[in-house]
């Protein structure tokens, strides 16, 4: 039958997993970690979280198994433990879409309602082969050095209204970001069409690219 004792550790120690997901910063953290490697300034800053509570966000993290560390110098650098916390991560927000009736609401909220045309990964890289469309990154440039789709512009949503002539006229653009949830490409498409650019999404984003193992690039940015 097996002691009943051990099996309360064997699960416990599974829950100490889910204990670790229970926060929404911890969830943000991961799908900052999922584009790359980046120090916990780095992640305070993009998170909207002081140095202090990053931090110990970032310890449970690491407590739980989900995150590794690498000292340099005086700079710690964070990053997920393997591909399958990414892939962790990802299943998590699925589930919750399929069975949680608030995501929706709040996803709608959040990306917004602009009915903008997407396409899908396999679309993407037919059009793109053919040299029908420009693949654009809007991510913030270190996250499109730490890994982009091949042969992508970056140009970081926060640079796009002053660099849109970097951008063909004649061209349809597909603009990505971090993944399903990222509003950086939603907030691209939209400035796009507002100056009159035939743009569209791809439906997700980094974080599904890398998980269904397709090429990633790690060219500078510049």
């Amino acid at each position: 039958m097996g002691d009943p004792e051990r099996k309360t550790a064997l699960y416990d120690a599974f829950a100490r997993t889910g204990k670790a997901l229970s926060s929404g910063k911890r969830l943000e953290l991961l799908d900052l970690l999922a584009q790359g490697e980046r120090t916990v300034d780095a992640l305070a800053k993009t998170a909207g979280l002081n140095l202090t509570t990053a931090s110990a966000h970032l310890q449970t993290l690491k407590q739980a198994g989900l995150v590794a560390t690498r000292r340099d110098g005086v700079r710690i650098h964070y990053r997920l433990a393997g591909d399958d916390v990414a892939a962790l991560y990802a299943l998590l927000r699925n589930v919750a879409q399929a069975h949680q009736d608030a995501v929706e609401p709040a996803r709608t909220a959040y990306l917004g309602t602009d009915h903008a045309e997407e396409v899908s990964r396999e679309d993407l890289i037919t059009r793109a082969q053919s040299g029908e469309i420009v693949v654009l990154d809007v991510r913030p440039a270190e996250e499109y050095a730490a890994g982009h789709i091949p042969g992508a512009l970056s140009i970081p949503v926060t640079e796009l209204a002053d660099r849109i002539s970097e951008l063909p006229a004649d061209t349809e653009v597909v603009a990505y970001c971090r993944g399903a949830y990222c509003v950086l490409a939603y907030d691209a498409v939209r400035l796009l069409h507002d100056r009159g650019r035939k743009a569209v999404r791809l439906t997700d984003g980094m974080l599904e690219w890398r998980l269904a193992e397709l090429p990633v690039d790690t060219e500078s940015a510049a």
